[in-house]
């Protein structure tokens, strides 16, 4: 009888081997990744994504990822009782598998990322250029190997630098960490799992401009899903498939991959629409608590007209003009996070969504020569390709940028400033903090929120009418 129960286990031993190197070295396995990127707080499509990742899993082996900035954009998570944890809840409950960072995953400071990583998220963190000298913020992986079906599916995960050599955002949340170059880092670690990996796949928060020089210059990923920039991306460079499913929870990526031995056999990108989806009821009435704010349901005032970006623009510096009384009031493009506000009357959730900062405003003296440095400077900028050669100045004084043939701007016309004049400024801290050449004098760091000066500004001036028609302009 021991005989024969030897035999029964070295038989069914080799049973089990033999099945193994069949499922990783001969089978074919069909794949779903479901990636979405730069959700932004953007629960509102969550019970459709729940309904849309449950019946995929149902058919096929699924896969869930994030390719960073997961929260700052919605008050209503970024301001809840829990700061921020809402949405990290909820990918926990949808069961993503794995992400990277984003630039605003640092806008509440490492150490509060840290703990979110380390202690709140279920799923893995990856981001191969970032270097922590800080325990309060634990040094991320570069990269995880997940195995699903006897297949080795690589993750690498990478974020921009290009903000003055950290992440886009404040200074002071980068302090003890350092960010190599995220092309070069993704294409050392590409390199280096090539061989170990039937599927490879880099998330990345770099951008998708930086994600195709990546592409056409290296073989080493089958998938790169994009961030960063907000665009909609389907293409194919060389041998790797790019993706970005724009932003916000509207849509996701869905890439369909099929690995036969240890190679993708195929690899099949799409964008798909979440919309006609059914919402999942129990993430539908979560949802629905969440929204159920008194304080930032409050309305305020109203606008004459649904304000676009240029609006928005338009009504923050005047409300800064007005509150400091300075000449002249300027604000950036990238801090105004609606590119419409959602409805004519806004209410206190609406103006924290606009504007989720915490911008503190900034009080200065300048020459009109001195103005046209800064916006030139702007215009001009070699280091952050992304936000320069575009309008990116918004401010209450008209003006025009003269661009050469080169394409960079060569002088800036006033409607009414003078160059030789001095004039007083407000503008917001990240501007001041992080645009090249801005000289002054009498600075003066207030303590005023942009958010405290728009409410006020509503409240004592509703109905408010702005136009959505800019008062800069770009000349070739």
């Amino acid at each position: 009888m021991k005989k024969i129960f030897l035999y029964c286990v070295a038989v069914a031993l080799v049973a089990y081997a033999g099945y193994k190197f069949w499922e990783r070295y001969i089978s074919e396995q069909e794949l779903v990744i479901i990636s979405t990127t730069d959700l932004h707080s953007d629960i509102n499509n969550f019970a459709r994504l729940a309904t849309a990742v449950e019946l995929c899993r149902d058919t096929v082996e699924t896969l869930l990822v994030d390719s960073g900035d997961r929260w700052t954009g919605n008050a209503y998570v970024d301001m809840a009782t829990e700061p921020r944890r809402p949405i990290i809840d909820m990918m926990n409950s949808l069961g993503y598998d794995i992400a990277t960072l984003g630039n605003h995953e640092w806008d509440a400071g490492h150490p509060f990322l840290g703990y979110i990583n380390t202690s709140v998220a279920k799923f893995d963190m990856v981001c191969a250029n970032c270097q922590s000298d800080t325990i309060s913020f634990p040094q991320p992986d570069a990269y995880k190997i997940l195995r699903r079906k006897g297949k080795k599916i690589g993750f690498v995960g990478a974020v921009n630098n290009y903000d003055n050599g950290h992440p886009s955002g404040k200074a002071e949340s980068y302090v003890g960490l350092r960010f190599d170059d995220p092309k070069q880092a993704a294409k050392r670690y590409g390199e280096q799992l090539r061989a170990e990996c039937d599927l490879l796949v880099l998330l990345s928060h770099i951008g998708d401009d930086v994600d195709r020089e990546l592409a056409a210059q290296s073989d080493c990923y089958d998938l790169i899903l994009c961030g960063h920039t907000h665009n909609k991306l389907d293409t194919l460079i060389r041998k790797t498939q790019l993706g970005q499913s724009g932003s916000g929870s509207k849509r996701v990526g869905v890439s369909r991959i099929t690995i036969k031995g240890c190679k993708v056999k195929a690899l099949d990108y799409r964008i798909v629409e979440l919309a006609p989806y059914e919402e999942d009821a129990k993430m539908k009435q979560w949802i629905e608590r969440i929204y159920d704010n008194e304080v930032l349901n409050r309305p305020i005032g109203r606008s004459e007209k649904i304000m676009d970006k240029v609006g928005i623009a338009a009504w923050e510096t005047t409300a800064m003009k007005s509150h400091f009384g300075v000449d002249v009031a300027f604000y950036h493009y990238g801090g105004i996070r609606f590119d419409e506000m959602p409805s004519q009357d806004i209410s206190t959730g609406m103006i924290f969504g606009v504007e989720p900062f915490s911008s503190k405003l900034y009080t200065m003296v300048m020459t009109g020569a001195q103005i046209e440095r800064m916006i030139l400077a702007k215009y001009n900028d070699r280091e952050n390709m992304r936000e320069s050669h575009r309008l990116d100045i918004f401010s209450t004084e008209p003006y025009t940028i003269h661009v050469g043939e080169s394409g960079d701007a060569l002088s800036v016309e006033f409607k009414n400033l003078q160059k030789d004049a001095e004039y007083t400024v407000a503008m917001g801290d990240y501007m001041f903090n992080n645009y090249k050449d801005i000289e002054c004098r009498d600075l003066q760091r207030t303590d005023v929120l942009l958010t405290d000066v728009l409410m006020n500004h509503l409240a004592e001036n509703s109905p408010i009418d702005f136009s959505n028609t800019p008062i800069q302009e770009i000349k070739r």
